[in-house]
């Protein structure tokens, strides 16, 4: 019939909507902007690509050598590897010196695998994949804060322009054990003032604060400001 529906199918759709909505679900509770809508759409939409592409090579596939049509299955599932990249950088962001988003991204693209997977009827695969994102993206969150890790922030600093203030400003830096990872200045040449800009890198905020406030008593330095 024209409009029957394949209920083994239909049970593929579902799942596949369900373990990318749970994945999605736990991105939507941090507030991010891909959250428990999207990553359901992106599974589900994966889920259809492949049971499309089954259905292709079912009815086209060349099995007895009669029809002169030839079918890769794997074809589409590629695809999907590929075009959920696009979707994936939408949602990285880049801000000053950090960059946001990757796990998020990440979750798309394993929401993509889940719903190929369920399309192709590898349920307890699919489901086994998402208890170990699960685990990841809740669990190893709290282990992920107990390491000491390096912060990268950016420091800007309005001044005076007088000789010698940037060497002041980064040995300072150094003694303090914070590494410049990039450095940009302007300078005013009528109101003779200059703005720097410092990409840093340590391992407390409370370094980073301590840092401003022995900036701020450089001779010269008008405001500070740290991103």
């Amino acid at each position: 019939m024209l409009f029957s529906i394949d209920t083994e199918m239909v049970g593929r759709l579902l799942l596949a909507s369900l373990l990318g909505g749970i994945i999605g679900l736990e991105r939507e509770v941090h507030g991010r902007p891909a959250g428990f809508r999207t990553h359901l759409l992106v599974s589900l939409g994966s889920s259809l690509f492949v049971i499309t592409s089954i259905q292709f090579y079912k009815i086209y596939g060349n099995f007895g050598g009669v029809i002169p049509v030839g079918v890769d299955p794997g074809r589409v599932a590629a695809q999907v590897v590929t075009g959920i990249g696009f979707l994936g950088a939408g949602a990285i962001i880049r801000e000053k010196a950090s960059i946001r988003g990757l796990t998020t991204a990440a979750c798309l693209w394993m929401a993509a695998a889940i719903g190929v997977a369920c399309g192709v009827g590898l349920f307890g695969i699919a489901m086994f994949v998402t208890g170990i994102a699960l685990i990841g993206l809740l669990l190893l969150k709290k282990v992920e804060n107990m390491i000491a890790k390096d912060i990268y922030v950016s420091v800007k600093i309005w001044s005076s322009d007088r000789e010698g203030l940037m060497p002041d400003i980064e040995k300072l830096m150094a003694d303090c054990q914070l590494q410049i990872t990039d450095a940009r200045l302007e300078k005013d040449i009528e109101q003779k003032q200059m703005a720097i800009e410092y990409d840093v890198r340590f391992t407390t905020r409370d370094m980073a604060c301590k840092v401003i406030d022995r900036i701020a008593l450089v001779e010269g330095v008008k405001r500070v400001r740290l991103e």
